[in-house]
């Protein structure tokens, strides 16, 4: 067997093995435009090395166009963090520290959890009021008197 496809089957399987390093899906073109390149040369060991890069180009493009769409959806689904914040949003909660934007004051008590709060309309909440848990900005819980 030509050398020419053991080294094209090194670049396949290092390329393979720097994608499962990856998370986001940056070489498995190039992988698979090597695999298909060693596939080729061992069929037709004469073909000039430039003839060779050029056939890996070309695979890697093609498999990156066939692939974009999908691709795209999967990177795209694969970063949304999926978490239970959701179950609190519009749901009511006790204010157990006074709640003031401008001294960056406050807390708020939800199914037996605290977590620092800030008001959505920039309003002070005295302490022990009732609230509603509109949304997460950081790490802050954004609130609204309820009835508001």
């Amino acid at each position: 067997m030509d050398y020419m496809v053991w080294i094209w089957l090194s670049a396949a399987v290092a390329l393979f093995i720097l994608e499962m390093c990856t998370t986001d899906l940056v070489s498995i073109w190039l992988s698979i435009g090597a695999l298909l390149t060693t596939v080729v040369v061992a069929i037709f060991p004469k073909i000039p090395i430039p003839w060779q890069i050029l056939m890996f180009i070309v695979f890697s493009a093609i498999m990156l166009v066939l692939t974009r769409r999908f691709v795209k959806k999967f990177l795209a689904r694969s970063k949304e963090q999926a978490t239970n914040l959701e179950l609190y949003y519009d749901k009511t909660a006790i204010v157990v520290e006074e709640i003031d934007n401008v001294n960056a004051t406050g807390a708020v008590k939800i199914n037996g959890l605290v977590w620092t709060a800030r008001s959505e309309n920039n309003e002070i909440i005295e302490k022990d009021a009732v609230v509603l848990f509109k949304k997460i900005d950081g790490n802050k819980a954004i609130v609204v008197r309820k009835g508001e």
